[in-house]
């Protein structure tokens, strides 16, 4: 090693300690930059058409995001270092801030990095939202290492980036000053405190300017001119710092009683004629089976030759009552169940794990006990996971079948999420011999789930696909259908309504699902053998419309609430909505309309331009002004029933 390269890799800066803050915070801003872009690239075809420009300006607005982020988090190592003693230039002193420095930044990295992946299934920067999805995960340990060894390479990027940390901390070295009038000397150390704080308020505010309030989430709209791009602003710690401890729902007054009630009114009122048919209820929730991996709602891909991974799927769907336009409410697996179940979407925070995720409610299966119905929920993962066991018994299902109840449930245990759908689905069939008519029961897959695994037997059975995950949605297929064979014979199966589902959808392969109706895109169908329940209806259906469709074809007689609408009554509006982020969305007239901070940021026409590429904000005022009142409806209602526990009919 010659002499100059010497110099270049072991050269040291030498100074006071306050010159080495700047140097350690200006690293500190160094590696989120590169971590940005490290995102950028490993989430690039998240992000069709951005332009040089609007990326530029992006990191620009990135910039001011992870000043903020470096301030909050170091806030504990600024104050060691500006303290006005000479006890900063301590060996041991120091050493504890270098140690606090790496342990604080290594977190920031990997907050950043783990959203490198995550991004892609959530199509958001991660918020505080993420550590309750997993808290009731018993197999945390065994997935994280699976996650790194999947992800090699955003771990091998990560790792440098805390090695160069390290490297470039270690670069300073701090030298005591021999002031020649120490009162002096003290005297200025004592006026960078306030001024160290003032800029330190300054940037975790995202200015100084009196008017500016601290920035959030929502502001990193401003920096692009498509809001699909806002994840290359943000960063994930300031996301999560900015979630953390959410404060409740804001109380909204856009109209009053009466003018609400004739925009947006979730209280049913339902007649009933006559008595309840008591047909028995099956509610499939496929995990992850995104209408993009079916055949039968893309038979115009590629030129029309495209068959999806789900060639069953597709042979049920022909036989079923679907829709041209079905959409999730969230899009995470916690925000299904209270969407599917109990009409109860998720705005901003899934419902499971917020502020009122104890409230009063009337469930489907709840509803249907109170006429003599046995229900059960069945979900393959280990019990207590997701939180689904709890949410289950709130409801009001009789029971729970989880792995616990499964026997030999070690054997057919995948080694990560929960036991294998094929398996698991006879087991399911099984228990539906048994149960009492009528009966309501649901089941939630698991195998179609990263790390995207089948059973070892079937490791060469069914084909691979452009993602990983067109493998596993191959074998849930197959599973269903093996379902489906065992169940044609039973006495109870031509009296049975069948739902089909998913909680959300995962990888993108078309650029047609690059965009906001694609991401939250999942079946809603309806089969039932030998009906009348057939047909490619051109309505938009939702996971929230479930519940009052079934209580309507069940020809049920009472008041209950339900966000969604009744898709078999033809003369409602037909609409969806659902929020990613702070940001709220609803489907309406072959139009998105997206909201943020209660503004209009941006309405494409869906049917005509599929690829969003046309903002039409302010070209279409009577539109525009309609869905908005709706939106702003939808956000009031909602609010106010949640802050005021007001999510059942009284009385009943």
């Amino acid at each position: 090693m010659n002499k100059t390269f010497k110099r270049i890799i072991f050269f040291k800066i030498r100074g006071n300690i306050l010159t080495g803050l700047i140097w350690w915070l200006a690293v500190c801003m160094l590696l989120l930059s590169l971590s940005r872009i490290g995102f950028y690239v490993f989430n690039s075809d998240m992000f069709p058409g951005v332009t040089i420009k609007e990326l530029l300006s992006a990191f620009k607005g990135g910039f001011v995001f992870d000043l903020s982020a470096m301030v909050y988090f170091n806030s504990l190592f600024i104050i060691f270092l500006i303290v006005p003693f000479d006890i900063r230039y301590n060996k041991i002193y120091i050493g504890f801030a270098e140690g606090l420095f790496y342990v604080i930044n290594f977190l920031l990295l990997a907050f950043n990095g783990a959203d490198y992946i995550y991004f892609h299934f959530l199509g958001k920067r991660a918020t505080a939202d993420v550590f309750g999805t997993f808290s009731n995960e018993t197999n945390l340990v065994p997935l994280f290492f699976k996650f790194m060894a999947d992800y090699w390479q955003v771990t091998i990027y990560t790792l440098i980036l805390t090695v160069i940390m390290v490297w470039l901390y270690r670069r300073f070295r701090p030298v005591k000053p021999c002031p020649h009038n120490r009162l002096i000397y003290f005297g200025l150390n004592i006026l960078f405190v306030p001024l160290a704080i003032l800029l330190s308020i300054g940037a975790a505010r995202g200015g100084f300017r009196h008017s500016t309030r601290p920035i959030t989430i929502s502001n990193a709209a401003r920096y692009v001119s498509n809001p699909q791009n806002v994840g290359i602003v943000l960063n994930t710690p300031f996301s999560i710092l900015r979630t953390w401890g959410k404060k409740e729902l804001t109380r909204y007054n856009f109209f009053d009683e009466q003018e609400l009630k004739t925009l947006y009114n979730p209280h049913f009122k339902l007649a009933g004629n006559n008595t309840l048919r008591p047909l028995n209820i099956v509610i499939i929730i496929l995990e992850s089976f995104g209408r993009e991996y079916i055949g039968f709602y893309n038979r115009d891909l590629q030129n029309g030759t495209y068959k999806g991974f789900a060639p069953f799927l597709d042979s049920l769907l022909n036989e079923s009552l679907t829709f041209k336009v079905s959409v999730a409410n969230g899009n995470k697996s916690i925000d299904a169940m209270p969407s599917i179940l109990a009409s109860l979407p998720s705005l901003e925070t899934p419902y499971i794990i917020s502020h009122y995720a104890n409230n009063t409610i009337n469930g489907l299966p709840s509803l249907l006990r109170q006429n003599g119905y046995y229900t059960a929920f069945f979900h393959g993962a280990p019990n207590g996971s997701m939180g689904f066991d709890a949410f289950a018994r709130m409801a009001g299902f009789n029971d729970y079948f989880g792995k616990n109840e499964y026997p030999n449930g070690n054997d057919d245990f995948d080694g990560i999420w929960g036991l294998w759908d094929e398996p698991f689905l006879q087991f399911f069939a099984s228990k539906l011999n048994e149960f009492p008519q009528p009966f309501m029961a649901s089941i939630f897959t698991v195998s179609s789930h990263h790390p995207f695994k089948v059973p070892e037997k079937y490791r060469n059975t069914f084909p691979e696909g452009p993602v990983p995950i067109c493998k596993t949605i191959n074998y849930t297929d197959y599973a269903l259908r093996r379902f489906f064979d065992v169940i044609r014979d039973k006495p109870w199966f031509d009296s049975t309504l069948f739902v089909i589902t998913a909680d959300h959808t995962n990888e993108i392969i078309f650029r047609e699902y690059q965009t906001t109706l694609g991401h939250f895109s999942v079946p809603v169908a309806f089969y039932m053998h030998n009906s009348k329940l057939r047909g490619y209806y051109d309505r938009i259906a939702q996971q929230i419309d479930i519940m009052p469709s079934i209580l309507a074809y069940l020809n049920f007689k009472g008041e209950f609430i339900a966000f969604g609408n009744n898709l078999f009554d033809e003369s409602s509006e037909s609409f969806a909505f659902n929020t990613r982020g702070s940001n709220y969305y609803l489907y309406m007239d072959d139009h998105v309309l997206e909201m943020t901070d209660n503004n209009t940021i941006s309405l494409y026409n869906y049917v005509n331009d599929r690829y969003f590429e046309n903002n039409l904000i302010g070209t279409i005022p009577d539109l525009q002004q309609r869905m908005e009142r709706k939106l702003r409806a939808i956000i009031q209602d909602y609010n106010r029933r949640l802050l005021d526990n007001d999510l059942t009919v009284k009385g009943r």
